[in-house]
């Protein structure tokens, strides 16, 4: 089979810092050896009404401001840092990418033109902003489906369809928890997705919030073709995705273990294998065939 392309998400686990952004860049792309990190990208003003903005963080002891505006404001870069970030990724050489939550956010991020751009779960219904990706951008569209109903899955392909872009999509199967228990995983929805998107779209991947890296095995078993994960420095640090993400050597096996499956998932191509064929020769023990 194909090997998945694993992506370590950085998202805003670099704690509003630019220099830990870069560090996290290079140890997944040196130590872990991913094909891509990501990063996230938000005009809080826009996505966020007023009330929403001023109000305090729900959960204060992951809050870097005052209010959830100046929280997000804290850990958000501007264009010309994320400029500089998919330079860093072009030195480390590994790929560059960026979840987009608002349509000024997806135009940003379109004009630096990466090989793709994402749409977290929350915002897979913005349909200006998918229709804008589709028509205006040349990178391919991964979608996650969290939180989203099968109808509402539908109704994303089909406009995908109709701008003509479906052939640029992969939808991540998902569950929106952080952590999510593995019961609620539901790794079968890899299965749903390819029955029913399988033939109309260009992929299928599974993005993960779980804790350990059994799960990615398991999906790319399933079919995934995409593998992302969360990934931080220290899983202590403030912030509520650090507890669903990956250290660093928990990154490097998933990577390791991922495209070992991969390989391990094939037929064999002859009865006996050449690496067989010696041990035959030595073990085999043959009987004589007795028919009744």
């Amino acid at each position: 089979m194909k090997i998945p392309k694993v992506i370590a998400e950085i998202g805003c686990n670099h704690k509003g810092d630019i220099e830990i952004a870069r560090e996290m860049i290079g140890i997944a792309a040196t130590f872990a050896k991913c094909d891509f990190v990501k990063f996230q990208k938000r005009s809080n003003r826009e996505l966020l009404t007023a009330e929403e903005y001023n109000a305090p963080h729900p959960n204060s002891k992951n809050s870097y401001g005052d209010t959830y505006g100046a929280h997000r404001e804290f850990l958000e870069f501007d264009i010309d840092q994320h400029r500089q970030l998919q330079q860093c990724c072009q030195e480390f050489g590994i790929g560059y990418s960026t979840s987009v939550w608002d349509l000024t956010s997806a135009k940003q991020i379109a004009s630096l033109n990466p090989e793709f751009i994402k749409i977290p779960s929350a915002c897979n219904l913005n349909f200006p902003m998918l229709e804008f990706l589709a028509r205006d951008s040349t990178s391919d569209i991964h979608i996650s489906v969290g939180m989203t109903t099968q109808e509402e899955q539908e109704q994303i392909v089909q406009l995908m369809e109709k701008c003509n872009a479906a052939n640029r999509v992969v939808l991540y199967a998902c569950t929106s928890g952080y952590p999510v228990p593995f019961d609620q995983v539901c790794l079968l929805e890899l299965q749903s997705l390819n029955e029913r998107f399988g033939l109309r779209i260009k992929e299928v991947g599974f993005s993960g919030h779980h804790l350990g890296i059994a799960v990615d095995i398991a999906a790319v078993a399933l079919g995934a073709s995409w593998i992302e994960r969360h990934f931080t420095l220290d899983r202590t640090w403030k912030g509520t995705d650090n507890a669903a993400s990956l250290e660093p050597d928990g990154l490097r096996r998933l990577v390791r273990d991922v495209r070992a499956v991969s390989l391990a998932l094939t037929l064999k191509d002859r009865p006996i294998l050449e690496i067989e064929a010696p041990q035959r020769n030595k073990l085999k023990r043959l009987q004589g065939v007795h028919f009744n």
